[in-house]
Formats: C-alpha cells, structure tokens, sequence
C-alpha cells in the first residue's frame, strides 16, 4: 500500500472534532494530537503499511485502538503512589527520546548498545512514561521505582509457542499485554530458557509486543533468527531493534559482533 493511501484511511478512522492530525512527508509519519491537552501520538506509516498487507483492516483497527487509549491516557491524572503494582519496565530503542514533548526528562537507564529501559505506569487500556518530575512531586526514588518495576515483571506470565526451522528450535512469547518484550528483563526465565536449549540460545526484541528465544544449532539459526527479527521489527507498532542477541554469561551480545561463531555444544 502507497503511504498516501494509508494516510488517507487512517485520517478517515481518526477523524475527531477534537483531534488535529499532522502529516510529515519526509519522515512518513502522521501526529495525531489533542487540540486542547496539546498531546498526542505520532504513527510511523512505512511498518505500518507492510503490516495492512498482511492484515488489512485488523492492522487499522489495531492503530485505532492504540491512538484512542493513548489520547484517553492524557486526560487520567498518573498516579504512582497506591498504584505500585502498576509500575512495569519497558523496552525501548536508543533512538527513543529521554524526555516528553514538553521537555519533562523520562525516567530511563542503558541495557544494551541497541536498547534502553524506561519505566511506564499501566492505566488498563493504556499506559505512561514515567518522568523525574512524577518522582519528584510524589516523594519517590527512581532506585524504588526500578526496584518495583522489576518486581512486577517478573510477576507476569511467561508462557510460550514453539516452532522448529532447519533443525533450530524458535520460542515466541507474545501476550499482548504491552511488556512482552520487557520479559527480557527477568533473569530467571531467561537462565530457565538458557537451561532448555542444547545449542546456542539467542534472543531478540523486534517489537514491544514479542521476545523470540531460538536454540541455534546449526549455521541456518542465524539466518533464520534474523530474518524473524527483522520482519517482526517492520510490522511492530513500538519498533524496537532488528538486531539478536547472543546470550553468553548473563550477557547479551549483538550477533552482528559475532556472526561468524559456530553454536556451541552443550
């Protein structure tokens, strides 16, 4: 589908006395905006397009929903204190900003050299950054915050699909439930998958809504597991990194580094 089509649709979908919607040809992204609250969302429409090819109408419902609950979101009052089982990590790029559009700094630390981790507070049907100044305004340390963040993650259920390629075994994990890829942060699931898999084990993050595990035991896993990554990085509405991960002493190391190691016997 051509971006000008999609634009077309989606400014037809998100049609709203209250809304403004901002096209930026050069980026290919449409801002949709509370004209009141002067915040809002910006849609990256290249992923987005590649995903209408597969799904067609699911993948605009899906944006729909996503832009309303986020403009919904603008309008609740963030509350940390009495909501700590709420607080979750979250998974994002290094190219995602550390501060809000009005110049508030998010809350954040480093993870990797492709990824970063911001600390969200869930509202139900959607969720938001939290920022310095919330912490500041409700008497909280950020080292509390993370600690709680990575308490309730590891709280969620980790349960997942298994498919073999060319002689690899690949794990999907995806609830949908917006902290699947912050799975990646419990590190006793990942030493339990690590325990699991007979050859190399290997992970990837491509979207806020999917963390792939692959048991690479032979050269093909490589291929494979990138090119999973990157078509699951082109249709994420939160892209995150088309680049794996080996997993080697509790670290994660990107396979571009080591794309020429053989899978290791165990």
């Amino acid at each position: 589908m051509e971006i000008k089509d999609l634009k077309a649709l989606l400014e037809k979908r998100l049609d709203r006395p209250e809304w403004k919607m901002t096209f930026n040809k050069d980026e290919e992204t449409l801002r949709v905006e509370h004209k009141e609250l002067k915040k809002g969302v910006t849609l990256s429409l290249k992923p987005l397009a590649a995903k209408y090819e597969q799904q067609k109408e699911a993948a605009l419902d899906e944006v729909v929903r996503y832009v309303e609950s986020a403009l919904r979101a603008f309008d609740k009052k963030a509350e940390l204190k009495g909501n700590e089982k709420d607080i979750f990590p979250v998974i994002r790029a290094t190219s995602f900003p550390t501060e809000t559009k009005d110049g508030k700094e998010l809350l954040f630390e480093e993870h990797t050299a492709e990824t970063r981790i911001y600390y969200s507070l869930d509202l139900g049907d959607s969720y938001t950054l939290i920022t310095k100044e919330m912490l500041e305004d409700e008497g909280m340390t950020e080292e509390k915050v993370k600690e709680m963040a990575l308490f309730n993650v590891r709280s969620l259920p980790c349960e997942v699909k298994e498919d073999t390629v060319a002689g690899n075994t690949f794990y999907f994990l995806s609830s949908n439930d917006g902290y699947d890829a912050s799975r990646i942060l419990n590190e006793t699931f990942i030493a339990k998958m690590n325990e699991r898999v007979e050859g190399q084990l290997a992970l990837a993050v491509p979207h806020h809504d999917v963390l792939v595990f692959a048991d690479i035991k032979n050269d093909q896993g490589y291929d494979v597991l990138a090119q999973l990554a990157f078509q699951f990085f082109s249709q994420g509405r939160v892209p995150i990194t088309a680049l794996p991960f080996l997993y080697e002493d509790r670290e994660l190391e990107p396979i571009f580094i080591l794309a020429q190691r053989k899978p290791k016997g165990k």
